[in-house]
Formats: C-alpha cells, sequence, structure tokens
C-alpha cells in the first residue's frame, strides 16, 4: 500500500517524536516495514509534520476501546434525557483519547 504525502510528513512527525514504530503503524493501519520505508524515503522526501499537526502518542486501539465505553454510557445519559452528564462523559473520553501515553 503506499502512503499519501500527508501520511508520510505526519510518520516521520511521530518518528521524530520518539513513538514507538508499531504505535506509528497501527494509527495507520500498516505494518512496521511501511513505517521503515517512509522513514527511508521510498515514498518520497519530506519534512516531519509539525508537534501540534501530530495524532495524539500512544496506540490507538486501547485509546479507542476506552473512548468506545465512554460513548456507550453518553448515549445511555442521552437516553435518559440527562444531556449534561453525557456532554461530561464525551469531553472526557474526548480528553482521554487526546492524552499522549508511553
Amino acid at each position: 500500500m503506499t502512503l499519501y504525502d500527508h501520511q508520510v510528513r505526519i510518520i516521520k512527525g511521530m518518528i521524530a517524536r520518539g513513538d514507538k514504530q508499531h504505535d506509528i503503524a497501527a494509527w495507520f493501519g500498516e505494518n512496521q516495514a511501511r513505517i521503515v520505508e517512509a522513514d527511508a524515503g521510498k515514498f518520497g522526501e519530506f519534512t516531519a509534520a509539525l508537534p501540534e499537526d501530530l495524532p495524539p502518542r500512544g496506540a490507538p486501539g486501547p485509546k479507542g476501546r476506552r473512548l468506545y465505553i465512554k460513548v456507550k454510557k453518553a448515549i445511555e445519559a442521552l437516553e435518559a434525557k440527562n444531556d449534561v452528564q453525557a456532554l461530561e462523559i464525551l469531553l472526557a473520553g474526548t480528553a482521554d483519547y487526546d492524552k499522549n501515553e508511553a
């Protein structure tokens, strides 16, 4: 699979930030070989994306599972007509998702 230019820049930025290759690969649904190839310039020479343009550090799988649990709780709150609680749950879920992890 070929990576798009913007993806290669993000990959290079994540590498520069010190992210684990398997976490980077997981963000893009790729294997680690594509990450190595992108870093080596197989898809072209690109500068790294700026830190503020990078996804949060850490594997997306655990982050997605935690967010899914919060979304389910927010749906329950909405069904119970508790809009404020639902909003608080969703805000907490997205804040947790956006945290950088080792």
